[in-house]
C-alpha cells in the first residue's frame, strides 16, 4: 500500500513573516521596489511563504526562478527562467543590452558580461512594471548558477525605483556570497503551541500525547518535519541526525515501498534538473517503463507532479529520489536523458549526462568535456567551465592529460572565486608526479590562491618558487612569473620585502633581453639616475607598452618618473579596454587610475565622479570598493574630520593584516601639511618614506621637506631634499622639477628657486602643487616684510585652491592674505558641497547632455533611478530643468 507525502505546510505562526513580505508587495505597488531573501533550514517554511505571497500579491506579475543543484553549474540558468515571461520586451532595449541577454542565453555568440545582462534584465521588469506591478520569486536561491546570482543580486540592489518586488528562499547552513549583502529575513521553527496547532491539523492519526511531545522535541519547530515524522508513528531515535536528514530519510522510506519503475521513473526526474517532460518520458521509454502505472504509482506519493513541468514537492524529494538509488541506477537515468538531449541544440547537457553516466575512464568522452568547457568559458560560465573539465580529469586515461586538465579545473574554479574548492582539488594534482613544469604552475596557482586569503601571505614565496622552477625550461614565462608576484603583491598591499627578493632571485635567471627586472634593480643599486632610460624603454616595451601587460606595474614605475602623461595615456587604455571587453577588474581599474589622476591635478569634482563609477561597478560586482584613491581626494580636499575618519577606516585593518600602508601615511602628511599641523605631518611623512614603496615614498618626499623645515628639523630636510633632487632630476619632467624646486628653496630660502618652481609648474597639469608654489613663494615674500610682492601669489593659490575645493590649503592662503591686510574673496556655494558623489556624477554627465538611460548604463542604474537623483540634484541646486545643469559652470568638466 503507498503512503502519500505530506499536505502542503499550512501558514501558522507566522505573522511577522507575512507582515514584512505584505510591507515589500505594498512599497512595490507605489514604485518604491525592494527584495528580502527568507534564509532558513530545509524544510522550514520558506516555499510555502512564497506561495503564500504570490497567493496575496494581487495585481503582480509574478516572474518565478529557481536553483536545482543538478544545474549549479550552467551559467544564467536561473535569470533565464525569470526572464523568459516578459522576453517580448527585448526589442525595447538598447542595442548592448539586448546582445548582452541574447549571449548570456546562449542566443547569439560571444563574451558574456553579467553586470550588463544584469542590467538588460533590469530593463526587462521595467519594462514589464509599466504595464502592472511585478514580483519575482525565486526558490532555493542557494543552488542558483555563480552568474545567475550575481545577476540576481544585482537586480535586488537596483529596484528601488521600480515597481518591482523580489524575494528568494536560501537555505540555511550554506546560501550563497553574492546574496548574503541583501535584506534578510531570517525564518525559524514554530513555536510549540504551533508545532501542536500543526499536528492536530494535518494528522490523520490520533497521537498518544507522550509522542506528540516527542514529536515536537524532535522536529524543533521544523513544519516538514513535523508532518512527515507522524507517519513513522513518532519513534524515530532523537537527537541522531538533523531535522533536514530526518525529512530525508521519510522520503526515501516512501520511495523504498514503490514498485522497481516507479523508482526508476523518479531517479530519472531527480537526474535531469531542467524538469522537462519532453526529455523524461522519451528517456523512460528507452528504458521500456510503463509509464501509465509507473508515472501513477509515482504520483499517489504526493512526492511528485508530472505536468507542464516535472515539478517535485521539495528540493529534499528530488535528492531522495536520486541519492536513494543505487549508483547502477543513476548512471542508467543519465545514460538515457544524454540519447534523448539533442547534440546540437544542447550539446553541453548531454555531455554532462554522458559523463555523469561514466562508470570507467573515457578518453574520448573527456575530449568533449573539454569542448563544454572551451564553449561555456565563452559564455562567462566559470563555474560551468570547472565543473566539465573536473569531470574530464577523472575520465583521463592518461595520467599526464589528466593532471592537466586537474590543473586547467583548478585554474576554473578560482576564476569562479571558488578558491577552497581550488585548493582541494589543487591538493590531488600535487600528490601526483608532476613534471617540473606542472610543478611550476602549481606553484603559480597557490600564490594566486594565497592573495586572494586575507590572512596568507605567502603567494609571492610560491610564484617565486614557481619563477625558480621554469628558469631551467622556459626562462621567459621565469621572468613573467616574477613580475607576476610583484605586481600581486603591490595590488594587494603585501609588498613588503617582495621587490628586494624578487630581484635578487632574478639576478641568476639565465641571460634575457632587458627588461623591467633589470630596472628595478639599478634603481636600487645605482639610483635613479642610471634605472630611469631603463624604466622608461621598460614601459615603452619593443613588444608593446607594459601596461597592456602589467597595468598595476606599469602605474607605479609611471608615477615613479613624475610622468603625469604617461599616466594619461595607461588611464586612457585602461578605461577603453575596461569599456570595450566588459572586465570589471580592468574598468575598475583605469576608474580608480582617472580618480587618483584627478584627485593629483586639482580636479576633485572629476575625482569624485570616477570614484563613484567605480564604486557603483564595484556594488554591481559585489566587491568592495578600491580605497587608495579616496584617500588621495580626502588630502587633496582638507576636512579633518572626514579624512580621518576615512584614514583609521583603512589603518585598522590593513595593520592587523600586516600590509604597507604608506597611501595612508602620505595622505595624512599632505592633509596635515595643509591644515599647518607640522608637526604631525612631518611624524606620517617619515613613516611613507620608510615604507620605501615605489612611488609613494618618492612623492611623500616634498611634504617630508617641509613639514621639517617648519619644524625646524633642518638635517632631515636636506637628507629629503637630497634623495628628491635625484629622483626628479632624473626623470627630467616638468612637473617633477617644479616640486623639487619649491622644496629646495623651503631648505635654502633662494628666492630664484621659488621662481624656478612657479616656471616649470605653470605649464603642467599638477594645480595642487602649482598653487602650492605660488602659496610657499608668498608666505616667504611676507615674512620678509614685501607685501605688495607677496600679494599676486597668495591671491593666485587662493584662487586655484577655492576653484578646485582644495579647503585646507585655501584656508592657509586666505589666512596669509589677511595677514597682509587683504580679505580674501569667500567662496561661492560649489555642486560638490551639496550633492553626494553619485550625484554630482550624474549632474555632470546630464550637463554634458547624455540622457537618463545613457546615465544609467554608465552606472549600472535603471532610467528611473537616475530620474529620482535628478530630482534630488534639482532640489539640492535650486533648479528645474537639465537645461539649467548644462549651464552651470561648476558641472563642466575640467579642460
Amino acid at each position: 500500500m503507498q503512503t502519500s507525502a505530506p499536505p502542503r505546510v499550512p501558514l501558522l505562526g507566522r505573522q511577522y513573516e507575512t507582515e514584512r513580505l505584505g510591507e515589500l508587495i505594498g512599497a512595490a505597488r507605489a514604485g518604491r521596489g525592494g527584495a528580502l531573501v527568507l534564509r532558513g533550514e530545509a524544510g522550514i517554511g520558506k516555499s510555502t511563504l512564497l506561495e503564500h505571497l504570490e497567493g496575496t500579491a494581487s495585481g503582480f506579475r509574478v516572474l518565478r526562478a529557481g536553483g536545482s543543484q543538478l544545474e549549479a553549474e550552467l551559467p544564467f540558468a536561473a535569470l533565464h527562467q525569470l526572464c523568459l515571461p516578459v522576453l517580448e520586451h527585448l526589442a525595447g532595449l538598447p542595442a548592448e543590452h539586448r546582445r548582452a541577454l541574447r549571449i548570456a542565453f546562449d542566443l547569439a555568440s560571444g563574451t558574456p558580461d553579467v553586470f550588463r545582462a544584469g542590467l538588460a534584465a533590469l530593463g526587462l521588469l521595467t519594462a514589464a512594471g509599466q504595464e502592472r506591478p511585478v514580483l519575482c520569486v525565486v526558490d532555493d536561491a542557494h543552488w542558483l548558477d555563480a552568474a545567475s546570482a550575481k545577476a540576481l543580486a544585482f537586480l535586488a540592489r537596483r529596484v528601488s525605483a521600480e515597481p518591482v518586488a523580489m524575494v528568494l528562499a536560501v537555505r540555511l547552513p550554506g546560501g550563497t556570497r553574492e546574496l548574503d549583502v541583501l535584506p534578510g529575513l531570517s525564518v525559524d521553527g514554530l513555536g510549540d503551541a504551533d508545532a501542536r496547532a500543526l499536528l492536530a491539523a494535518q494528522s490523520h492519526e490520533t497521537l498518544d500525547e507522550q509522542v506528540c511531545d516527542r514529536l515536537v522535541a524532535e522536529a524543533r519547530g521544523n513544519p516538514l518535519a513535523l508532518l512527515a515524522l507522524p507517519r513513522a508513528g513518532g519513534f524515530a531515535p532523537p537527537h541522531v541526525a538533523s531535522v533536514p536528514t530526518l525529512v530525508g530519510n521519510e522520503f526515501r522510506a516512501t520511495l523504498s515501498g514503490l514498485p522497481p519503475q516507479a523508482r526508476l521513473l523518479l531517479t530519472i526526474a531527480g537526474a535531469d534538473p531542467t524538469g522537462d517532460p519532453g526529455l523524461l518520458w522519451p528517456a523512460a521509454r528507452g528504458l521500456d517503463i510503463d509509464l501509465a502505472s509507473a508515472g501513477a504509482a509515482a504520483t499517489a506519493t504526493g512526492l511528485v507532479e508530472f505536468g507542464t513541468r516535472v515539478r517535485f514537492y521539495h528540493p529534499l524529494a528530488r535528492a531522495a529520489a536520486y541519492d536513494a538509488s543505487g549508483a547502477d541506477e543513476r548512471r542508467l537515468a543519465h545514460r538515457v536523458l544524454a540519447e534523448v538531449t539533442d547534440p546540437v541544440a544542447d550539446p553541453d547537457r548531454r555531455a554532462w549526462h554522458r559523463a555523469q553516466a561514466a562508470a570507467v575512464p573515457d578518453e574520448d568522452l573527456a575530449t568533449e568535456l573539454e569542448r563544454s568547457a572551451s564553449r561555456a568559458r565563452a559564455r562567462g560560465g566559470a563555474v560551468a567551465t570547472a565543473a566539465f573539465l573536473e569531470r574530464a580529469a577523472e575520465l583521463s586515461l592518461d595520467t599526464g592529460r589528466r593532471i592537466e586538465r586537474t590543473l586547467a579545473a583548478t585554474r576554473a574554479h578560482l576564476d569562479a572565486g571558488a578558491t577552497d574548492r581550488a585548493a582541494t582539488l589543487l591538493g590531488t594534482a600535487e600528490s601526483a608526479a608532476l613534471s617540473q613544469s606542472q610543478q611550476a604552475e602549481t606553484d603559480l596557482i597557490r600564490g594566486r590562491i594565497s592573495l586572494v586569503r586575507i590572512d596568507d601571505s605567502e603567494g609571492p614565496a610560491y610564484m617565486m618558487r614557481a619563477a625558480r622552477r621554469l628558469a631551467p625550461l622556459d626562462p621567459e614565462r621565469s621572468r613573467e612569473s616574477y613580475l607576476e608576484a610583484l605586481e600581486a603583491s603591490l595590488l594587494v598591499g603585501r609588498a613588503n620585502g617582495v621587490t628586494d627578493r624578487v630581484l635578487a632571485e632574478a639576478k641568476s635567471a639565465p641571460p634575457h633581453p632587458p627588461d623591467i627586472l633589470d630596472a628595478l634593480d639599478v634603481l636600487g643599486a645605482e639610483g635613479h639616475r642610471a634605472a630611469v632610460p631603463l624604466i622608461r624603454e621598460a614601459i615603452d616595451g619593443a613588444a608593446g607598452p607594459l601596461w597592456t601587460r602589467h597595468p598595476a606595474l606599469a602605474i607605479i614605475l609611471a608615477a615613479e618618473l613624475w610622468d603625469p602623461d604617461t599616466h594619461t595615456r595607461i588611464i586612457e587604455w585602461l578605461l577603453k579596454s575596461g569599456r570595450e571587453s566588459g572586465s570589471p577588474l580592468v574598468l575598475r581599474l583605469g576608474l580608480a587610475q582617472a580618480a587618483s589622476a584627478a584627485a593629483l591635478t586639482g580636479d576633485l569634482d572629476g575625482a569624485m565622479a570616477a570614484i563613484a563609477e567605480e564604486e557603483a561597478l564595484a556594488d554591481a560586482t559585489g566587491a568592495p570598493p578600491v580605497i587608495y584613491h579616496r584617500l588621495q581626494l580626502a588630502a587633496m580636499r582638507g576636512r579633518r574630520d572626514e579624512a580621518s575618519a576615512l584614514f583609521e577606516a583603512v589603518l585598522a585593518p590593513a595593520t592587523a593584516a600586516g600590509q604597507v600602508v604608506s597611501n595612508v601615511h602620505w595622505a595624512s602628511a599632505v592633509l596635515n601639511n595643509g591644515l599647518s599641523d607640522h608637526r604631525q605631518a612631518l611624524a606620517a611623512a617619515r613613516r611613507a618614506t620608510d615604507d620605501g614603496e615605489l612611488f609613494t615614498a618618492g612623492f611623500t618626499l616634498p611634504e617630508l621637506v617641509e613639514a621639517a623645515v617648519r619644524c625646524g628639523e633642518h638635517d632631515t630636510a636636506v637628507a629629503a631634499l637630497e634623495s628628491l633632487t635625484e629622483r626628479t632630476e632624473a626623470c627630467g619632467t616638468p612637473s617633477g622639477l617644479g616640486i623639487a624646486a619649491y622644496a629646495r628653496a623651503l631648505v635654502t630660502g633662494a628666492e630664484d628657486d621659488y621662481r624656478e618652481a612657479i616656471a616649470h609648474l605653470t605649464g603642467t597639469p599638477m594645480l595642487p602643487y602649482r598653487a602650492r608654489a605660488h602659496l610657499l613663494y608668498g608666505e616667504w615674500l611676507r615674512r620678509r616684510g614685501r607685501r605688495q610682492d607677496c600679494r599676486p601669489h597668495l591671491r593666485t593659490a587662493h584662487e586655484l585652491f577655492s576653484g578646485a575645493g582644495i579647503e585646507a590649503f585655501r584656508r592657509r592662503a586666505a589666512y596669509e592674505l589677511r595677514a597682509t591686510g587683504e580679505t580674501a574673496r569667500s567662496r561661492t556655494g560649489h555642486a560638490r558641497d551639496r550633492l553626494t558623489m553619485q550625484e554630482l556624477h550624474i549632474a555632470r554627465l546630464v550637463a554634458t547632455g547624455a540622457t537618463s538611460k545613457e546615465v544609467a548604463a554608465r552606472l549600472f542604474l535603471s532610467p528611473r533611478t537616475v530620474d529620482t537623483h535628478l530630482r534630488n540634484i534639482y532640489r539640492k541646486l535650486g533648479i528645474n530643468s537639465r537645461r539649467q545643469l548644462r549651464e552651470r559652470a561648476d558641472l563642466r568638466p575640467a579642460d
